[in-house]
């Protein structure tokens, strides 16, 4: 009878008529609920437009109405924002949530991981895609993998269990070729009975959206390898989807600041070096901003920041690579061994929080994801030399530590950024640049990239630059 009860809760919950395919869902969400064992893990995948969303928000509702607890998690302080918004409850990053900084550690290596002290709670985690299992940071927090600590994490804890929700076809973690988290094989290696939900209805509501027709034809083309050099759009009969010459461009970004907000529109871009060329145009031409940086300007922190360490051990206090700030007062800018630094007060968009914190001028108009090693070397050691009379590496280094220009924050302008940046997030309106594309990006890869980027957008699409070939038309000679 619970059984019976659960699902028809969570039916109630739901806010369309459920699919066959939905409902066949509901029925093993409640299975696995009921099931015994501690050990068990469901993976729930689900395509875009098959209300896996609608489905998530229900389950968390109605666990919440019946008084059982959940933790809701994501890879990025804007993922955890977009599922906060339709699951109706807080969510947080996986690292803020499963690491601890060790009280008065120098080393780099002090995120360590926490202690479960949860019990008899289910903990769900979305854009399961996207976690990886080693990374540039990785060194930094616990073993180096994050799949790995946050199974160790859940499980640990007293009846506490796992579900993680993704899309197989968004881009894999960078530098992989698959997403571990979504691999039932690789799960299954932890020792955990895993259990499959695989949504691939498209619902109803959807069949309108030329944003969703597309994007579905490009996953099956995808799950059937069937992959073309050029993918083939269509575009006709479909109001949620453009076409925008160069020309048109300036207005449209223009009118869909006025009408949604700036912070509702993106444009995303193949490479930082496009992403440079669009941010400065938009400051430049539609916000009309003459100074490097000013009150109301967007940035995204480009590297991850332990700059907030300082505080309560208990806290993961660090800024995360992609989260989005907004500048309310530029204080002063200074320059010192050879870098140029500004001295801010920002809101964290993804917390709605403020601090005055040191950003780092020159990665705004640089055409890599974060400062080069090299510079990264040349400051570091242009500051070590500062405490060259603090007597004992293990002193100098706490010194070296507690130096505000060694906790710079990383930033470039977030008016434009690349697909990886933009994985997680949802905009009303996104401009999309397929313009510049060269034959060697083309093929499976190409088509992931192009059906997550065209999955960031929740109302509109915009194909900046698109090239005939994308619409079906044969052009002799492909121009690289």
């Amino acid at each position: 009878m619970e059984h019976i009860f659960t699902a028809e809760h969570i039916t109630r919950n739901f806010p369309h008529t459920p699919t066959a395919d939905q409902a066949a869902a509901i029925q093993s969400l409640v299975g696995f609920l009921f099931a015994g064992g501690s050990n068990s893990l469901l993976l729930l995948k689900g395509y875009a437009g098959t209300g896996k969303t609608s489905l998530t928000g229900a389950l968390v509702k109605t666990l919440g109405e019946l008084a059982q607890k959940t933790v809701l998690l994501a890879p990025t302080g804007r993922a955890a924002k977009v599922f906060s918004s339709y699951a109706g409850q807080k969510a947080f990053t996986i690292h803020k949530k499963i690491y601890r900084q060790k009280a008065f550690s120098h080393e780099a290596t002090n995120f360590q991981p926490a202690e479960n002290l949860h019990k008899d709670t289910l903990f769900i985690v979305d854009e399961a895609s996207m976690i990886a299992n080693s990374g540039q940071d990785s060194f930094v927090f616990g073993t180096g993998c994050l799949l790995d600590d946050l199974i160790q994490y859940v499980y640990s804890g007293e009846n506490c269990r796992l579900i993680l929700m993704g899309d197989t076809a968004q881009l894999p973690p960078v530098g992989q070729t698959e997403s571990p988290a979504l691999s039932p094989d690789v799960l299954r290696g932890y020792g955990l009975s895993v259990q499959e939900i695989t949504l691939t209805q498209i619902v109803r509501q959807a069949e309108g959206s030329g944003i969703l027709f597309n994007a579905t034809r490009l996953r099956e083309a995808l799950r059937t390898r069937s992959v073309e050099i050029f993918p083939t759009l269509s575009l006709k009969g479909f109001a949620d989807i453009y076409k925008v010459s160069g020309d048109e461009l300036i207005e449209e970004i223009a009118s869909a600041y006025s009408r949604d907000g700036i912070e509702e529109t993106m444009i995303v871009t193949r490479s930082n070096k496009r992403a440079v060329i669009y941010n400065n145009g938009i400051r430049n031409r539609i916000l009309y901003r003459e100074e490097e940086l000013s009150a109301g300007d967007r940035l995204m922190v480009a590297k991850n920041n332990y700059s907030l360490c300082g505080g309560d051990p208990k806290e993961a206090g660090f800024i995360a690579n992609g989260e989005i700030i907004q500048v309310l007062r530029v204080r002063r800018t200074t320059e010192l061994y050879g870098f140029r630094f500004a001295d801010v007060t920002v809101r964290f968009s993804d917390y709605e929080t403020e601090a005055d914190v040191k950003i780092l001028l020159d990665t705004l108009q640089s055409e890599t994801a974060a400062l080069p090693k090299a510079l990264s070397d040349k400051l570091f050691f242009a500051i070590l030399e500062d405490y060259a009379d603090v007597p004992g590496k293990a002193a100098k280094m706490r010194m070296i530590k507690a130096d505000p220009h060694y906790n710079v924050v990383q930033v470039k302008y977030a008016y434009a950024v690349t697909c990886h940046k933009a994985q997680g997030g949802q905009w009303t309106n996104v401009f999309l640049d397929i313009g510049y594309i060269t034959e060697e990006m083309l093929g499976e890869d190409f088509y992931r990239w192009l059906y997550t980027a065209f999955t960031r957008a929740s109302c509109r699409l915009y194909l900046v630059n698109l090239p005939k070939e994308f619409e079906g038309v044969r052009v002799m000679g492909w121009q690289r």
